[in-house]
């Protein structure tokens, strides 16, 4: 019998973290849906609304590696397969192009090796340092970033001043692992004292009927943060300490389209992602309270810059264009004939009619045809790629993402082994029911999940 990935008994592998018993040979894979992380440790670190569950990508690891392997992520976001990987004890790489998400996924792969008594010395002295300043009336040194701009104020007089004392007390400290946390802490935090929230996407909370926020105690709650980051620690440093060598874990801020041959052809035994969906969902955008206050970015400019790097770009990049064909190695008939009825919808309404929705597919599935050289570029022979993607519905025309993308998959050479159908129904954007964006989707056409299934032959 082989032994599981670092040295494990198979026991640990056929049973929860709970304990609980799993069959293996009657699987089925998690709920891709990101909401299940809420209550995890390190998971519940970094809200993101475009994520996936730890439960979907245990499976995954579960059916496709009994030994020791490589996991890669193309689109990282937050780590979860990452993390995942290597608390199962894999090696794990994951590409990511917001500097936000990538420092996140990091600081969580490498909390470990922060020392748990040092993180509670430097919250107790963060709790102590912000309470002084405020009695003694001491003005921050620290500003707000100079290029973030919001259409309402984003934080009140009050809760700004403790906001930037946060930044103040974070320059002090020495050891970076432990800046890293505060940062992370905050970040995690700083939309609940803000005026704004996510609905899901960025907007003013008095735009959906919520008060806007006074005053916050601010530094209690990145102590509770805090806090429950340390005991997560903890969890992990238990975790990993029976892996012998610990597995690895990389996270590289950099587009894998771009970047993927800097891996070695082959090298890879289990691919985990989700690319974003064809929603026009803009992750980028609704971070940029965190780009900014992190200082991962300064001006309008470096948001632009991420946007061109965005799989599919965005349809407010595109829509004026002139018409985007598909890459002549797409030769799929239905996938040609969808973006052909997609572009006649509507010509009366210019970009807000089918031609600049038509630009936003072909430059997805352009994107999707990418994606998929470059999996079977990092994949060993016989290595899976697990792909969860939402199908869509533009201008009223059903867009079954899936199927197209196990088509253009099979282009390249890939075998499709099965597309899997984890969750039938699920909320969608309001891409697909905007009157501005015309021809609301009807009503028997609905939004699901998937998992597409991929072996490199």
């Amino acid at each position: 019998m082989k032994e599981p990935a670092g040295g494990r008994q198979l026991e640990f592998f056929q049973r929860d973290r709970e304990g609980n018993l799993r069959d293996r040979k009657n699987f089925e894979f998690g709920d891709p849906a990101f909401s299940s992380n809420k209550k995890l440790p390190i998971h519940r670190w970094v809200p993101w609304v475009a994520g996936f569950s730890q439960s979907f990508v245990q499976s995954g690891l579960e059916r496709h590696l009994s030994d020791r392997g490589t996991v890669l992520d193309p689109f990282a976001g937050v780590g979860t397969t990452l993390l995942e990987a290597n608390l199962a004890g894999h090696d794990a790489l994951g590409f990511e192009i917001n500097p936000y998400a990538a420092f996140a996924s990091r600081t969580k792969l490498l909390a470990y090796k922060a020392n748990p008594d040092e993180v509670r010395r430097a919250t107790k002295e963060f709790l102590e340092f912000q309470a002084s300043a405020l009695q003694k009336g001491i003005e921050p040194k620290t500003s707000a970033p100079a290029g973030f701009r919001t259409r309402g104020v984003f934080y009140s007089p009050k809760v700004m001043k403790k906001v930037l004392l946060v930044r103040d007390f974070i320059t002090r400290v020495k050891n970076k692992r432990i800046a890293d946390l505060f940062q992370i802490s905050f970040a995690s935090t700083m939309i609940t004292y803000s005026n704004y929230s996510y609905e899901p996407s960025l907007g003013r909370k008095s735009s959906v009927g919520r008060p806007d926020v006074e005053d916050f105690a601010v530094a209690r709650e990145i102590a509770r943060k805090l806090d429950e980051m340390t005991s997560d620690i903890v969890w992990a440093r238990r975790i990993l300490a029976d892996y012998r060598p610990r597995p690895s874990g990389k996270v590289i801020n950099q587009s894998f389209f771009d970047s993927y041959r800097t891996i070695q052809s082959g090298s890879i035994d289990l691919l985990i992602t989700s690319p974003p969906y064809l929603n026009n969902y803009h992750y980028n955008r609704n971070t940029r309270p965190h780009l900014y206050w992190l200082n991962f970015v300064k001006s309008p400019e470096d948001m632009h810059a991420l946007e061109h790097q965005n799989f599919g770009k965005f349809w407010q990049t595109v829509r004026e264009l002139k018409k985007v064909e598909l890459n002549p190695l797409i030769k799929n008939r239905e996938i040609i004939k969808t973006i052909s009825t997609l572009r006649k919808k509507n010509p009366d309404r210019a970009i807000y009619g089918g031609n600049g929705w038509a630009n936003y597919a072909a430059t997805y599935f352009n994107d999707c045809l990418r994606f998929v050289k470059g999996a079977r570029w990092a994949l060993r022979r016989r290595g899976t790629a697990l792909v969860v993607i939402g199908n869509s519905i533009l201008q009223g025309v059903p867009i079954p993402t899936d199927r197209f993308l196990g088509a253009i998959a099979e282009s390249v050479g890939l075998e499709l082994i099965d597309i899997h159908i984890p969750r039938a129904t699920r909320v969608g954007n309001s891409i697909i029911q905007s009157d501005v964006r015309v021809s609301k989707a009807g009503k028997k056409q609905k939004l699901y999940e998937a998992v597409v299934e991929l072996r490199k032959r």
